[in-house]
């Protein structure tokens, strides 16, 4: 009895042990307290004020993992069935298919595992700054004084701001662990806005700075974790098409293609370079690439990896920005005068007497990365019938609860009454106005994606023709209602681009155009053919088949699925 007892005090002492060190090996367990505030505040969790140490510090622990390790814990069944199709995990798309299966295939398909997701947060400053942009950077180290020598690579820029990181911090009496609004001094609000929409994340709504900046913090992880994995998916597509570029086919290319290849490929070409030398040029390059070189395992033609995820993001956002301008700016060509100035209005952005359409569209398309400050009364459009009669019921307006209590209201009238109250609470302020935005804000935070689902045939053409919509002829109920939600989130949120689009891009993007490169390929790979047959050189069938080699790489890569 007393082994056993013995054994099962050593047993206690031993998992308490285990505990104690991984709790105490934990990412949070040296942030300061402003540091545990900050985290908790940024991922909506609330907490006691004033709290000692060791209370924060337990609220984290206790919400680490869903935000951290496993924050796709939180994802309807839309979204995990996105992230697999991305990561080219099969789904069946049924009915049988729940929620439980779906994350637990995401589990298994995640991007890090529990120890690399804790030491990301024991080194921020080695990712944190790999999805700016190279003209962020460039900003921060001027306003911070950082000395870059010239010419400024994006490889210089992050290593000067990573060795001057902690420095800045402490000069600006905050911490490095969990940074806070002094890493983003140098980003205007439409910066912060234009990267959430670039990768993928909505801005809260409505918004200040300092919500703009919590949003950024959080989701910059999973934006770097998300731009790693394309980068590396497209390295390993550009291999296969640079595998095939053999030394035959590099002899077979004239002078001029050599040139133009180096140039698209970033190689530097001396002047008055022979012949040889730019075959000599292109193989090192192709060797750098498949990683024949000690270079190539180091720092090859890719440049450092943090620095090819952030070049990859910086392409793909250029490139997915001017597409989704494009998409917002068509959108828009239908919005009536008055959908233009709430939009406006909604960023309080002034709009002088008698502007004209054009105009306005104008000043939509300047200030469309800006976030939404304030509530409108075109708010409650978005409001299913139920919420509307809730609202008008407890507002404090009789007139507005005289409409909720007629059974046989139209939602046109319940949202006539709900924008004519909430005009009355914005002018008269006090209590009525505080009670018709902590409403909004309760309602349209419930809603999210499913704020159409309740909605009639007849209401959806109703809400699309406010926007100036034209429905096609037999439009389902499900197409009636993606239209109404794209239709949403512009108005909400102005320029936005699906993550999916940028992943896309950054595949085209991050090697500088191996896509050219594989049809490069094909063509020498023709030359080479013909030159070979008019010399009658037996080598020729040998070369026919690299080409076919080549062609089947290039289409490959080019076809190749995220």
């Amino acid at each position: 009895m007393r082994f056993a007892t013995t054994f099962l005090s050593l047993a206690l002492v031993v998992n308490g042990a285990v505990a104690s060190s991984w709790f105490s090996n934990a990412a949070y367990n040296k942030w300061h307290e402003t540091e545990l505030e900050r985290w908790l505040s940024d991922n909506n969790v609330p907490y006691p004020t004033p709290a000692d140490r060791k209370e924060l510090e337990k609220l984290v622990q206790k919400n680490w993992d869903s935000n951290v390790v496993e924050p796709y814990r939180t994802w309807d069944k839309e979204k995990l069935t996105s992230y697999l199709k991305q990561k080219g995990v099969e789904s069946k798309e049924s009915a049988d298919d729940t929620r439980e299966s779906l994350l637990a295939r995401v589990k298994s398909s995640w991007y890090e595992t529990e120890d690399t997701a804790q030491n990301a947060w024991l080194n921020t400053k080695d990712w944190i700054l790999d999805t700016w942009t190279d003209s962020q950077l460039k900003a921060f180290s001027d306003r911070h004084g950082i000395p870059v020598p010239q010419p400024r690579t994006r490889d210089t820029l992050l290593q000067k701001v990573r060795e001057n990181y902690e420095t800045v911090a402490q000069k600006a009496g905050g911490a490095a662990a969990y940074p806070g609004n002094w890493l983003y001094e140098t980003w205007s609000e439409s910066d912060l806005k234009e990267w959430l929409d670039s990768h993928g994340f909505p801005a809260p709504q409505p918004t200040t700075r300092d919500k703009l900046i919590a949003s950024v913090r959080r989701n910059s992880r999973l934006a770097y974790l998300r731009m790693q994995e394309q980068s590396e998916s497209s390295q390993k597509s550009a291999q296969q098409a640079y595998a095939a570029l053999t030394d035959k086919l590099i002899d077979s290319w004239s002078e001029s293609q050599l040139k133009d290849f180096c140039d698209k490929n970033g190689i530097p070409v001396p002047q008055g370079t022979k012949l040889n030398h730019l075959r000599s040029l292109v193989r090192k390059h192709r060797a750098d690439i498949l990683g024949d070189t000690v270079s190539g395992t180091a720092a090859s033609a890719f440049g450092a990896a943090t620095s090819n995820v952030g070049s990859a993001a910086t392409k793909a956002t250029d490139s997915v920005s001017q597409a989704a301008r494009d998409a917002f700016d068509q959108t828009i060509n239908t919005w009536s005068d008055s959908r233009l100035k709430a939009f406006l209005d909604a960023r309080g952005v002034p709009v002088p007497q008698g502007t004209k359409t054009n105009e306005l569209r104008a000043l939509v398309r300047k200030h469309s990365h800006m976030a939404a400050s304030s509530w409108t009364a075109w708010t409650w459009e978005d409001m299913s019938v139920e919420n509307l009669r809730s609202y008008l019921a407890n507002s404090g307006n009789a007139a507005a609860k005289k409409v909720s209590d007629k059974s046989g209201a139209t939602r046109d009238e319940l949202v006539a009454a709900a924008q004519s109250a909430y005009s009355s609470a914005s002018s008269a302020g006090g209590g009525s106005w505080a009670s018709a935005t902590s409403y909004l804000a309760a309602a349209t935070g419930s809603a999210k994606a499913n704020v159409f689902e309740t909605w009639s045939e007849s209401e959806l053409k109703a809400y699309l023709d406010g926007y100036g919509v034209p429905v096609p002829q037999g439009s389902t109920l499900n197409e009636l209602r993606a239209m109404a939600r794209r239709q949403q989130t512009y108005f909400r949120y102005g320029t936005t681009s699906p993550s999916e689009t940028l992943y896309a891009k950054v595949r085209e993007g991050v090697l500088g155009g191996w896509e050219w490169v594989a049809s490069q390929l094909r063509i020498g790979a023709d030359a080479a053919k013909k030159k070979s047959e008019e010399a009658g050189d037996v080598a020729g069938e040998n070369i026919k088949g690299a080409g076919e080699k080549v062609k089947g790489a290039g289409d490959k890569v080019k076809h190749t699925e995220l």
